[in-house]
């Protein structure tokens, strides 16, 4: 138990693979304690999905983003609801349309006011505007959570985040050693193809992908992108590569094609870490495709593991990675650094909305 004094925060997480909410219970200092008390997932609904996928992209407020904010604020608030707990504090992320650091754009969509009013409790929400006008990439976000909750593992390591996009945080062996980015694509790509031609959310087990055989000409050709090539830290949107060439593929070619770009582009962005880990972890939902897994074993020179091996809870490591950031801004700490955004200094960031207070900043993420 930390000598600090320990907050009970609720995180949620709604990634860029559209899957739903993500919600971890946790007591933390903000600094080496944390211990997840409990976790739900609570999935869209179609028609949410489907309303998120069409404003993917967008940059300006619309009448059409206003009505989507305004569901994805209600899930959430109904999502805390039906969770039953009660916390200090909510880290609220809010759900990306469009993610663009080299503009210093980046925008979350639902309104953090109207969930601390609604749930009775203050919330912490814009966790990446600080980051982002102060020059950083504003992602990843959860470099030192990982560090935090990998804090008795045997270094150096890689927690390797496969959720819509990739990223990594590579963990040295004394605390300041740390080195975060995106990798490239990860499952949004997969799973956009797999929904269109399919009806299905997703590629189960990476079972139809196993069934496929990769064009790699086409893999060759995404693996040009400029974005490979560019300093790290940084970062990236969902929706960065045009891949619609796949589509004309057979389904199981094409999403064993898609994998292995998500596959190729992990291994590319891995020379770029100072050292190689003695063992990567992955956290998200890739590390439930067993394609993705045997191929990353198969091309990695150190052993590939879910992150159930160091006894996390897999689905619930962003959730409870929010959570945790909540409390570190409100205790004005870091939540990124200049090896993991890119930010020229050390920098907290955060806004908190407070649960009883009719005042507050704007409800939405976007920064432009």
């Amino acid at each position: 138990m930390s000598e600090n004094k320990v907050y009970t925060a609720i995180g949620m997480m709604s990634g860029t693979s559209l899957d739903g909410i993500d919600m971890a219970l946790i007591r933390t200092d903000g600094k080496d304690f944390t211990k997840l008390e409990d976790f739900k997932t609570v999935p869209y609904a179609d028609g949410i999905r489907q309303k998120i996928r069409d404003v993917l992209g967008v940059r300006h407020a619309n009448d059409v983003t206003k009505v989507v904010e305004k569901l994805v604020t209600e899930a959430h608030i109904q999502a805390i609801q039906d969770f039953g707990h009660r916390a200090d504090l909510i880290g609220f992320h809010g759900q990306t349309i469009l993610h663009d650091p080299s503009q210093k754009f980046t925008w979350q969509i639902g309104c953090a006011k109207s969930l601390a009013q609604a749930t009775g409790i203050d919330v912490v929400g814009d966790m990446r505007i600080a980051d982002i006008k102060a020059g950083g990439q504003g992602a990843p976000l959860l470099p030192l959570c990982h560090r935090a909750f990998a804090s008795e593992a045997t270094r150096p390591i890689a927690i390797l985040n496969l959720g819509g996009v990739g990223n990594v945080t590579w963990l040295g062996e004394e605390r300041h050693d740390i080195l975060a980015f995106d990798t490239g694509p990860a499952n949004a790509l997969i799973d956009d193809l797999v929904k269109e031609k399919t009806g299905q959310r997703y590629d189960s087990g990476g079972k139809i992908a196993k069934a496929g055989t990769v064009h790699q000409e086409m893999v060759d050709d995404w693996l040009q992108h400029s974005y490979f090539t560019r300093p790290v830290p940084k970062s990236l949107d969902r929706d960065e590569w045009q891949v619609k060439r796949a589509y004309d593929l057979p389904l199981e070619d094409a999403v064993a094609t898609l994998s292995a770009f998500t596959v190729q582009s992990v291994v590319k962005s891995f020379e770029y870490l100072p050292t190689v880990p003695k063992v990567i972890y992955v956290a998200g939902g890739g590390r439930l495709n067993q394609f993705i897994m045997d191929e990353l074993n198969a091309a990695m020179p150190c052993p590939v593991e879910p992150v159930e091996t160091l006894d996390w809870n897999g689905d619930a490591v962003e959730a409870k990675g929010f959570a945790y950031l909540a409390v570190r801004s409100l205790l004005g700490l870091a939540l990124t650094l200049p090896t993991t955004t890119g930010v020229p200094a050390p920098m907290t960031g955060g806004v908190l909305y407070k649960a009883t207070s009719g005042k507050g900043a704007l409800c939405s993420g976007m920064v432009k």
